[in-house]
């Protein structure tokens, strides 16, 4: 969009985690604000003094954040006002920080388990459980002694089992929610 430019890839102005996102890691999205189409929270932001992030308005969160939550394009938006609110209370700053290090964890993922279908599903995973559950999952399958032992299709399933036990206990679907 003309005029709408953002210096952070990670997160978007209305709480996208772009750098986690399967469209950006592929090179097919430069991101917020960068040649993309027209954004009408883009262009909310540009009409109130260009927000760097929407929690910054004074009419956060307007209308357009309702029902925001309710389905999912490429990337899960089920997060979004949840980590705004984050980015808001810790500092973006720390909050990219964190991004990153799940983006590293993504990184290693898809390195070295995605089996040519769990891109998405990875991204999925990255983007909807908190850091912690994340580096627990590492951890468990780090210490798996048989995992390198297994052919490479029943590593990758046994890493997403890992991932779906932890998001199973906090009712998490690591699935995008599509629009009927």
């Amino acid at each position: 969009m003309k005029g709408f430019e953002r210096k952070n890839q990670l997160l978007s102005l209305c709480g996208l985690n772009c750098g986690l996102c399967p469209m950006f890691l592929g090179n097919y999205c430069g991101g917020c604000g960068n040649g993309n189409q027209s954004c009408r929270i883009a262009k909310c932001s540009l009409e109130h003094g260009k927000m760097e992030y929407c929690y910054e308005c004074k009419q956060y969160p307007c209308e357009k954040y309702q029902h925001i939550d309710e389905y999912d394009s490429f990337i899960t938006h089920r997060r979004q006002k949840a980590d705004l609110e984050r980015a808001q209370r810790i500092g973006i700053e720390q909050y990219n920080l964190e991004q990153q290090e799940k983006l590293q964890i993504l990184s290693r993922l898809l390195s070295n388990y995605n089996d040519g279908r769990r891109k998405n599903f990875f991204c999925v995973v990255v983007n909807l459980l908190e850091l912690s559950e994340l580096q627990e999952a590492i951890e468990q399958i780090q210490s798996n002694d048989e995992l390198s032992a297994l052919p490479f299709e029943a590593q990758c399933s046994y890493v997403a089992e890992v991932f779906q036990k932890i998001a199973d206990r906090r009712h998490i679907k690591l699935k995008l929610i599509r629009k009927k």
